[in-house]
This record gives C-alpha cells, structure tokens and sequence, in this order.
C-alpha cells in the first residue's frame, strides 16, 4: 500500500511540475483577471487594469482585456509580471510550452517583450517582436524553443511570466492592451482567432501553393512565420488565385487578409 501511494503521489507531483495556466484570457471565471500582476519600472507603477474590451472586433471579440498604461517618466522596459509560483504555475520549459502568442491592441508601433522566468528568480533575456499593426488587435507569436534546456532552464522549472508591452523609449503616456496569453506548441492558434474570421485557404499542409477556395476577394494578404515576421505580402487575392510558397522553409505560418472592412485569419502547414 505504501508503494502504490508513494507511486500516485509521484505521478501527481510530476504533473504539477509540468501544468502552465492558459490561455490568460481575463475573463470572468478564467485566469488572469485575479492573478497578482505587479507593475515596475513604470514611474508610479499605476496598477494593471483588468478592464471591458474597448475594440472587440477583427480577431479579439471577447469580453474583458488588460490594460496597461506606459508612463512617460517610466523605463523603457517597464512591465509586469505575475506572481512567482502561484499565478502561472510551474513547469519546465519543452518543445509542449515554448511558444506564447498575446493579442495586443496598441496606438504606435514598438517593441512588446515576454520573459519567462524561473522559480530561483533567474531568467535568458526577453525575447521582443513589434507589433505591425495600430488601433486595432493583432496576435504576436514568441519562439522560446532555443531556451530549452539552455542556461538557467536547463535545471529549474518556469513559474512567473513577464510582459513588456511597449519596449521603448517614449515622450508621452500611452495605453496598451493586451489579451489572451496562450503557451503551448507553436502548432495551433488562438482560438480566438481562428473563431473570428477564418480564412477559406487550401490545400493545408501544402508545399507549393496555396489557393483562395472560398468565394470573396482577400485584400491586403500577409504571411508571417511563427516568430511574426512578415515574409510574403501582396495586395490582393481573388477566388481560384494563389499563394507561392515555394521559397519559404518548412514550418507553420499565419495568414492575415482583409474581407472588406474584417480582418481574417488562419494558419497552414508548409512541408
């Protein structure tokens, strides 16, 4: 008896030691809206507000969303982070946990940053993409797979995010928002995004092309890969009509496009 309880209690510690709380989507009853999120570096360090969606169209239609006010006395890294241990979870980083995607709404072009920090505190610097898009929401894709057992996570679990939401030197106070924190595996999307608008485009997986199957004129279609760099871009494409992806490497990308006045989205697979 004693054996099979020592075995459950592994079994159990072991999953602990691996569970990360997502999506943090700051709604009601999920996770995020009662974490302790602590703001630094911010002047007066004005606390994250958990706030009602002031833009709930193109691919965030939810309800509730984070807000966080850039001061113009505060550092260009100001930020916050969720509590150690308790808030996010703890877990070690793997090929199942080293993507994190955030939609970010924000009024200028800038740097966002996440780091993922460990429970001793110890952490590889953030990593920071810019958003491309302004006034309205877009999804920001952060590749964390080179920090797999690399330098301080290579002996200690994750157990606090960090989230710089405008990474750069600015002369004026600014509102960002932020919403829908997922980690996993870089293989699927928010579904969120995928919910909103998706984009009718096939074959997937494909190596060559990717055709418009549905029956609407796509404006304005970009691809980015998994990091959210813009690697094709064209201005339209009509029912019947084609992507050449031939140059791109294998991997996963997202396509964003313009159905009127609504932005879609999807991913595909190009092997």
């Amino acid at each position: 008896m004693r054996t099979i309880i020592f075995t459950l209690t592994a079994i159990f510690s072991s999953i602990l030691l691996i569970a990360q709380n997502s999506p943090i989507d700051f709604e009601e009853g999920g996770l995020g809206a009662d974490w302790t999120w602590a703001v630094f570096e911010n002047d007066v360090n004005p606390a994250l507000e958990i706030i009602a969606n002031p833009d709930a169209s193109g691919i965030n239609t939810s309800a509730t969303v984070a807000k966080f006010t850039a001061l113009d006395l505060g550092a260009p890294f100001a930020g916050c982070e969720s509590m150690h241990g308790t808030d996010l979870g703890v877990y070690t980083l793997s090929a199942a946990n080293s993507f994190v995607t955030i939609m970010v709404w924000k009024p200028i072009i800038s740097d966002v940053g996440i780091k993922m920090v460990t429970t001793s505190g110890g952490a590889l610097p953030e990593i920071k993409i810019p958003n491309t898009l302004v006034n309205q929401w877009e999804l920001i894709t952060f590749n964390f797979s080179s920090y797999i057992n690399n330098a301080i996570y290579a002996i200690e679990d994750v157990d606090q995010i960090v989230v710089f939401p405008d990474f750069t030197d600015r002369n004026e106070d600014r509102i960002i928002y932020f919403d829908n924190i997922t980690i996993g595996d870089g293989t699927t999307t928010s579904l969120t995004e995928l919910q909103a608008n998706p984009l009718n485009l096939g074959p997937n997986p494909t190596s060559d092309f990717l055709y418009n199957q549905s029956d609407l004129k796509l404006d304005q279609v970009n691809v980015y890969d998994i990091s959210g760099r813009l690697v094709i871009s064209t201005g339209q494409l009509s029912p019947g009509e084609f992507l050449d992806i031939r140059t791109l490497e294998d991997g996963n990308y997202i396509v964003r496009a313009m159905i009127g006045s609504s932005e879609a989205s999807t991913r595909f697979v190009k092997n």
